[in-house]
């Protein structure tokens, strides 16, 4: 009882303090406490006692990282609450933003919604089925079981965790309001066209309802902030909105000599607020961000933000974590960004799923320019296609006013026989969906084969090629070869490089002098050592060749995938610069921070390989200050470093290691400012 009249005199207190404008508009309130959970049947444990949890909470965060003998199926969640006489006349929703996979929620055992999809958001109205004054329990059937009509509809790529994942929501609005139950969208849209320095032409699209007895007028007012406050532009009009339907009205505007969204270089964000309004006093207000910004993509010149070059430099990113699963916290989220800003990446591929509202609005912050897409990915059943179309309708509407986003995923390694196959059919669909939707993005699909010509390709505005050049077929320098014949033959094409790489254990180590060029990946190893090679070779290639518009890392962070095993570490895909509980940064990592990252970088590779099993070696120094001095065992080297693949990677060739411990030290200075950095290696000769 102490639990509901907590809730309770939260909501009093909200609502009794008598009538203001500010009062009058809706109330969003944290519905992430207080819940109990049960797994269903669960046949190893032999348990389904209830728990108590606070969201966000996934049952799978330690068995789905451990093996492919995880927990599928059903969970459930509940939570008591009362509602006080104070929401009498008001609208009751309960907003999820993210649930694995399917769930059905009710409200005193009365069914008011179901959702199919894990990584969007939905909203249901729960106003007829609450009782006021009374307790009300509130009870979530979740099911995470793969499943034919639901993407993604397998476990193979990526772990289908399971729970209520993401945050909760409560919004109380009153009988008028903006939509919440559109797609779970924030019910205002905001298009853009013709942005330039001199003017920015703006339409904003509202979406309403009224459940009153009768048709009220009102008027809709839209108001731009700048960054500091202050009003920049506002605009009203007056409506009559009726009792029948959802209404959609409009209003255009212009922004005179606007400050531009221009990524890295000035992530500027106005903010709009809009409000509707009845006899002078708001009925509901939405906040939402503008950045005002143009991207084009240039066959063979690459991407243009506001007119200018903009450079593309990215990696793919799982929005999992060793022992939290995807139950994350904002964080979670933000260290995650944090280090791929370290590293220098401008823009990010959120693979393969829509992924924390959090996320996108810290990126619009940050200035990352980003692909989101939906999980229709790895293969197929036929029996997807309805859930597809409802999955991109909720990205794009969901996500429709983030500036930072410039392109709509529809596909990743999808295949058919012939261009009339279910998954080249769909992918048409899905890209006439999507310009409906929002024909100011750009749409995206993607083959896991290097032609271009495959038979389910070119249906999108943008071709992209994930290709693993020596990891999975072929060798690492293969890759000059696709990206020159790409220029020959397909120069007017918007081509991406959406994923590349190899796997690296930072568990196993080999010398990368005695590495192949090509590596059997079926192999138990996985040396760190050759991860780095594949990245130190295919990144110069990569950059030198404009027919790549953009490229993505794969991945940012190792992360869990519960059907395989391989490299001798099970359910994990180590293809990440850092490790999986984001703890260590791999040599690759510092690869990349050093070609892209303006801060200095003075850093020794191998430094795991302590184990050397070579008396004569080369030493592999990454710095972007210039050529570095090497000591050996204090003695500093007379001779100077070969210079590889332009000015970053400096290799010191046949350096004798005496037998036993060995210091290392590389040394700069650059602008009356020291650099140092230290490893050790210990030389056995082998018996």
């Amino acid at each position: 009882m102490k639990n509901k009249i907590s809730l309770m005199s939260v909501l009093m207190v909200l609502f009794s303090l008598g009538i203001t404008k500010a009062q009058e508009a809706r109330k969003v309130m944290n519905f992430n406490t207080n819940w109990a959970f049960k797994k269903t049947i669960d046949t190893i444990t032999k348990t389904n006692d209830w728990e108590k949890v606070v969201l966000p909470h996934t049952w799978n965060a330690v068995d789905m990282q451990l093996s492919k003998n995880f927990y599928e199926g059903e969970g459930q969640y509940k939570k008591e609450i009362v509602f006080g006489e104070e929401c009498q006349n008001k609208r009751l929703f309960l907003r999820f933003e993210g649930v694995g996979s399917v769930a059905q929620v009710y409200v005193n055992d009365k069914l008011v919604g179901t959702h199919k999809g894990s990584y969007s958001a939905f909203c249901f109205d729960i106003t007829y089925a609450v009782q006021l004054g009374k307790s009300n329990t509130i009870l979530v059937k979740v099911n995470n079981k793969a499943r034919k009509d639901v993407l993604p509809v397998n476990h193979f790529l990526f772990g289908i965790y399971g729970g209520i994942y993401r945050p909760v929501e409560l919004i109380v609005t009153n009988k008028i309001n903006i939509s919440t139950t559109d797609y779970a969208s924030p019910g205002v849209y905001i298009s853009q066209k013709n942005v330039t320095k001199e003017a920015a032409d703006i339409n904003i699209a509202l979406k309403l309802e009224n459940i009153s007895t009768r048709a009220e007028d009102i008027t809709i007012k839209n108001t731009i902030y700048d960054k500091t406050g202050k009003v920049v532009l506002e605009k009203s009009s007056q409506h009559r909105l009726l009792t029948q339907g959802r209404q959609q009205f409009t209003q255009d505007l212009t922004v005179p000599h606007p400050i531009l969204w221009d990524g890295f270089n000035n992530p500027y964000l106005y903010k709009i607020v809009s409000r509707v309004m009845k006899d002078n006093i708001v009925m509901d207000e939405v906040s939402q961000p503008l950045g005002l910004r143009k991207f084009e993509l240039v066959a063979g010149k690459g991407m243009f933000l506001n007119g200018k070059s903009y450079t593309m430099n990215g990696v793919c990113r799982h929005q999992d974590r060793w022992q939290y699963g995807n139950a994350l916290s904002n964080a979670h989220h933000k260290e995650d960004l944090d280090l791929i800003k370290e590293m220098g990446a401008t823009t990010i591929r959120f693979a393969h799923y829509q992924q924390a509202e959090y996320l996108y609005s810290q990126c619009d912050t940050m200035g990352f320019v980003i692909w989101a897409e939906i999980p229709f990915v790895n293969t197929y059943t036929s029996e997807e296609g309805d859930n597809a179309k409802q999955q991109l309708q909720e990205l794009i509407l969901q996500n429709y006013n983030h500036p930072s986003i410039y392109v709509w995923g529809l596909h990743n390694e999808v295949y058919g026989k012939t261009p009339a196959d279910f998954p080249a059919v769909l992918t048409r669909e899905l890209n006439d969906l999507a310009k409906r939707l929002d024909p100011y993005r750009y749409t995206v699909s993607v083959s896991g084969y290097e032609e271009m010509n495959r038979p389910t390709n070119l249906n999108a505005d943008i071709q992209g090629i994930n290709h693993y050049f020596g990891w999975y077929d072929g060798k690492i320098d293969d890759i000059e070869r696709w990206a020159s014949g790409m220029e020959k033959n397909y120069p007017e094409n918007l081509l991406i490089l959406s994923e590349y790489g190899a796997d690296g254990n930072v568990l196993q180590q080999q010398e990368q002098s005695t590495l192949p060029e090509s590596w059997n990946y079926t192999s138990p190893q996985y040396p760190e050592n050759y991860e780095t090679k594949t990245h130190e070779k295919q990144w110069p290639v990569i950059a030198k060749h404009p027919i790549i518009l953009a490229s993505y890392v794969w991945n940012m962070f190792d992360f869990a995938t519960p059907m395989w095993n391989r490299g001798s570490m099970a359910a994990r895909n180590m293809k990440g610069l850092v490790t999986f509980d984001r703890k260590l940064k791999k040599d690759a990592f510092y690869w990349y921070k050093a070609n892209w990252s303006k801060e200095p970088v003075l850093y020794i590779t191998e430094r795991r390989t302590i184990k050397r099993k070579n008396s004569i070696t080369p030493v592999t120094v990454y710095s972007n200050q210039g050529a570095p001095e090497l000591f050996i065992n204090g003695k500093k080297l007379s001779t100077k470093p070969e210079l590889r693949d332009g000015h970053i990677q400096y290799v010191f060739e046949n350096i004798n290691l005496k037998k036993g411990k060995n210091s290392i030290k590389a040394t700069l200075k650059k602008n009356g400012k020291n650099y140092t950095d230290t490893i050790k290696w210990e030389y056995s000769v082998e018996k």
